[in-house]
């Protein structure tokens, strides 16, 4: 068993978006690259750069900077597991398929091991590869495979429900797509994705930066 150094969400969050951009510019050709220029991508400061990547262990060069490749490398030691970790679906919607479609083949970390559905309908099937059971077998199927990992794409009204039963299954890990907070146990970590809400922010912005530029462009005449 490997055990995790102590981080907050943010950090891990930034370091994610570190490794993010420093893989494009690996693809680009780029071999090395300063905290400053880290920092700019990343829409941060060097000094939080530095702090963040002092969790990770790994120094750069004064004269040279970081390497891309072995930052990339480091980073990845510490945000994945040392296998493929398996990955529990529940809801086999249209957002559900669309998951499954999008992880399948890519050469993931990760792999949807499972998806449950309570269409009957549904149930015995295999979407992009993925198997697809009934709730009732959710927990044997999370125990059998070794799942702690789990996506929900359900209705609002049956989010709670879902994660409580995939709580009490041994999940501690849920990326809830359902747009509504629910209680989770202590132990067991919860994150939000909430389409409709990300939207809104994207369009209100999206009207603030036109009305900005159209109050600039009064003002130049």
């Amino acid at each position: 068993m490997f055990s995790l150094p102590v981080i907050s969400e943010k950090t891990v969050a930034r370091l994610a978006l570190y490794r993010r951009l420093l893989g494009d510019l690996l693809s680009q050709g780029r071999r090395s690259i300063y905290s400053h220029e880290l920092a700019a991508l990343a829409k941060g400061s060097a000094a939080q750069v530095r702090r963040d990547l002092m969790a990770v262990g790994y120094e750069g060069s004064p004269a040279r900077g970081y390497s891309v490749e072995d930052l990339i490398g480091a980073l990845s030691r510490l945000l994945d597991h040392p296998a493929t970790q398996k990955v529990a679906l529940v809801g086999v919607g249209n957002l559900g398929r669309a998951l499954l479609s999008y992880f399948a083949g890519r050469g993931s970390q990760y792999s949807v091991a499972a998806a449950f559905d309570a269409d009957p309908g549904k149930v015995g099937l295999a979407v992009n590869g993925c198997p697809v059971y009934g709730p009732d077998r959710l927990a044997e199927v999370i125990e059998r495979e070794g799942i702690e990992v789990a996506m929900v794409a359900v209705p609002a009204g049956e989010a709670a429900r879902t994660v409580h039963d995939l709580c009490t299954a041994g999940i501690t890990g849920i990326l809830n797509f359902a747009p509504v907070r629910v209680w989770v146990p202590e132990g067991v970590y919860i994150e939000y994705l909430d389409m409709s809400m990300s939207l809104e922010r994207v369009a209100f912005f999206a009207r603030s930066k036109r009305r900005t530029s159209q109050q600039d462009s009064a003002l130049a005449k």
